[in-house]
C-alpha cells in the first residue's frame, strides 16, 4: 500500500487534504504540524475562501476526524516524524521549509522515500526535478527523482500558456505580471517588514512583488526567455496571470483562440487547463480545481507575433489540486 503523509497544515496543507478526500486521490497516513488539532480541525471545518466541509471534523486525541477518516496527527514542534516507522512513500512538505536540499533532505533522512515540495525549491540544484501535471510530469522517475518541486500557483498557471504557444508559433521572448490575491506572506497592518513594499497593509494596498515563475519555467525549458512580476491585490483567493510574448510565428487572435480552445480538449492539458468564453471577474474562479483558465475574450495580437494571453487561477485550490494529483501519481509509480 502506497502512503502518502502531509506536512505542514496551514492554506496549503488544509487545501490539499480536502483535494485528496474531495476527488478520492489519498487519505493520508498522517498530517503534522506544530499546532494545536482542535484549531486545525475548526480551521479545516469551517474556511473563509471555500465554505464550510461537508462531513463532520473533530480532533480526537491525536487523531483528525473527518467523516469515516481517522487521520494520525503528529505534533513536530521538536522533530520530524519518523516517516520509515509511518512506511511513507511520500511526504508532501506544505511549510515553505523544504525548498533547499537540505531542508528537503531531512524527510529522506527521517525514512521518507520521496518529498514532493509545495513551492519553488530555491535553485534546481535544491530539488531532483521540477515536474507538473501537463508539462512534463509523465517525466517522474521514482529511482532519480527523490526531491520534487512543483513549484507555485503562478508557475503552474502560466506553464501551459507557455507550453502552449511554444509549440504552436514558438516564443521569442516574453514579459508577464500576475494580479494576484493577498497572502500569508503579507501584513495585515503598516508595520516594517523584510520586503520594504509589504511593509503596507496588504488588504489595502495593491503592493508589486518578485514572482519566481520566470525561473522555475526556465528550469522545464532552459531556452525560455521570460520574466515578470506580480502584484498583490485585495482579494482573499483567486488571481490572474498575463503574457505578452513575441513569437515566432505570425498570428491572429481568433487563431490563438481556437489554438487554446483545442489544447483544453485534449491531452495533457485536459483536466488542467480550460478557457472561458464569456467575461468574468475574479470571484468566478474562488474554488475551480484547474490550474489555468485562458480568458478567450481578452486574447490579443499586435502586428501578428505580438501576443496577449491572460490566464485566470485559484491560486489555493486549484494549486492544491495540482498537489494532491501529483502525489498520488508519485505515490503509485514507487
Amino acid at each position: 500500500m502506497n502512503t502518502i503523509a502531509i506536512h505542514g497544515f496551514g492554506r496549503i496543507g488544509r487545501s490539499i487534504l480536502k483535494a485528496a478526500l474531495r476527488d478520492k486521490q489519498f487519505v493520508p497516513v498522517s498530517i503534522s504540524d506544530i499546532r494545536d488539532l482542535p484549531t486545525f480541525a475548526a480551521l479545516f471545518a469551517v474556511d473563509t475562501n471555500y465554505g464550510v466541509w461537508p462531513e463532520s471534523v473533530r480532533a480526537d486525541g491525536d487523531e483528525l476526524v473527518i467523516g469515516d477518516h481517522r487521520i494520525k496527527y503528529i505534533n513536530s514542534m521538536d522533530a520530524l516524524p519518523d516517516w520509515r516507522a509511518l512506511g511513507v512513500d511520500v511526504v508532501v512538505d506544505c511549510t515553505g521549509r523544504a525548498t533547499t536540499r537540505s531542508g528537503a533532505q531531512a524527510h529522506l533522512d527521517r525514512g521518507a522515500r520521496h518529498v514532493l515540495v509545495s513551492a519553488p525549491s530555491k535553485s534546481l540544484d535544491d530539488c531532483d526535478a521540477v515536474l507538473l501535471r501537463g508539462i512534463n510530469l509523465d517525466t517522474f522517475d521514482p529511482a532519480a527523482h527523490k526531491i520534487v518541486s512543483m513549484a507555485s500557483c503562478t508557475t503552474n498557471a502560466l506553464a501551459p500558456v507557455v507550453k502552449v504557444l511554444r509549440e504552436q508559433y514558438g516564443i521569442r521572448m516574453g514579459l508577464f505580471s500576475t494580479v494576484h490575491a493577498y497572502t500569508n506572506s503579507q501584513s495585515l497592518t503598516d508595520q516594517p517588514m523584510k520586503d520594504r513594499r509589504d511593509s503596507w497593509a496588504g488588504a489595502e494596498n495593491i503592493i508589486p512583488a518578485s514572482s519566481g515563475a520566470a525561473k522555475a519555467l526556465k528550469f522545464i525549458w532552459p531556452d525560455l526567455n521570460v520574466t515578470g512580476k506580480a502584484y498583490r491585490v485585495p482579494v482573499r483567493t483567486g488571481s490572474i496571470v498575463e503574457l505578452n510574448a513575441v513569437v515566432e510565428k505570425p498570428t491572429t487572435a481568433d487563431a490563438v483562440r481556437d489554438v487554446f480552445r483545442s489544447a483544453a480538449e485534449r491531452t495533457p492539458l485536459h483536466g488542467v487547463m480550460g478557457v472561458l468564453e464569456e467575461e468574468w471577474a475574479s470571484s468566478r474562479i474562488v474554488g475551480d480545481r484547474l490550474s489555468s483558465l485562458i480568458d478567450i475574450p481578452l486574447v490579443e495580437v499586435l502586428d501578428g507575433t505580438l501576443v496577449n494571453v491572460a490566464a485566470w487561477y485559484d491560486n489555493e485550490m486549484g494549486y492544491a489540486t495540482r498537489l494532491a494529483e501529483t502525489a498520488a501519481t508519485m505515490a503509485s509509480a514507487t
